[in-house]
């Protein structure tokens, strides 16, 4: 990848769920950068493939990659990876994470109320997906701060939707968890802000993953995007992963708290029955 600008040797970035979507794009992208990376995936035997690619693509920039398949909501196998890496940065005592990046996608979809008690949500499933898609963030963040393994000018995003402040019919586990995971940005920004260290949250436009592929009526709902997109295209995790690039350059020190779109302005046309100047209709 040609860049125009690239990262320290020693800068790293953590990304959970480095597998695919946006956090296999972010892993490329930054590591075209110059950046090490250390992906976190959860993948059974039949996309292990597809996570041995990431990590071929990654270290083709001659960078490091070290990745680890394994389950991110287990707190046993958090803390032995964090101490891993801990121990594996004390070779050079310049080695920090530079992006953290939080892009789990694993809730359930299914109705929070119906008449029929097992058609709709358990308090299991509900649980679980806050944990992992959101709760997740907080343990980790408390992980890399405690060990010291990020310092003044890291930068932590987490993968947010539309969903964070909309509905959609059997996604009201996973807009929960959304929210929750914004408030915890908000939180974090404040707590490491005299730490140097920034966090934002990233609301991607509706994008072919195979995360959303899991929802109901995916299909219909890449066609809308699209229809509603003033590009006139739907997003792509590169889009993501660019601006994630460019976050964590020093520039944007001063950027924090927030949820930023980067979606080409998809969320904020409501209205798509009238062709625009471009002529969308």
């Amino acid at each position: 990848m040609n860049s125009t600008f690239s990262y320290s040797k020693t800068d790293w970035a953590l990304i959970l769920g480095a597998s695919s979507g946006f956090g296999a794009a972010t892993a490329k992208v930054l590591a075209g950068h110059g950046m090490n990376i250390i992906g976190i995936h959860f993948d059974r035997a039949a996309t292990v493939p597809a996570a041995q690619r990431i990590v071929k693509d990654v270290e083709s920039c001659g960078v490091q990659g070290r990745f680890f398949n394994i389950n991110a909501s287990d707190a046993k196998k958090r803390n032995e990876t964090l101490d891993t890496v801990k121990k594996e940065f004390e070779a050079d005592s310049n080695n920090t994470i530079r992006v953290f990046l939080h892009s789990l996608a694993f809730g359930s979809l299914k109705p929070l109320v119906s008449k029929k008690p097992e058609q709709c949500l358990t308090q299991a499933q509900v649980e679980m997906t806050m944990d992992v898609m959101a709760n997740t963030l907080v343990y980790w963040t408390q992980g890399i701060v405690a060990r010291e393994l990020i310092k003044s000018g890291g930068r932590i995003f987490a993968m947010t939707s539309s969903g964070g402040h909309s509905v959609l019919l059997n996604y009201g586990a996973v807009s929960a968890a959304k929210a929750a995971l914004e408030s915890y940005i908000r939180q974090i920004a404040l707590e490491l802000g005299p730490m140097g260290i920034t966090a934002n949250a990233i609301l991607g436009g509706v994008t072919d993953t195979p995360a959303l592929r899991k929802i109901p009526g995916a299909t219909k709902m890449l066609e809308v995007a699209k229809a509603r997109n003033p590009s006139g295209r739907n997003s792509n995790a590169e889009d993501v992963a660019n601006a994630i690039a460019l976050l964590g350059h020093d520039a944007a020190y001063f950027i924090s708290g927030n949820v930023i779109r980067v979606d080409g302005g998809e969320d904020v046309v409501q209205y798509i029955g009238q062709k625009n100047a471009q002529g969308l209709e």
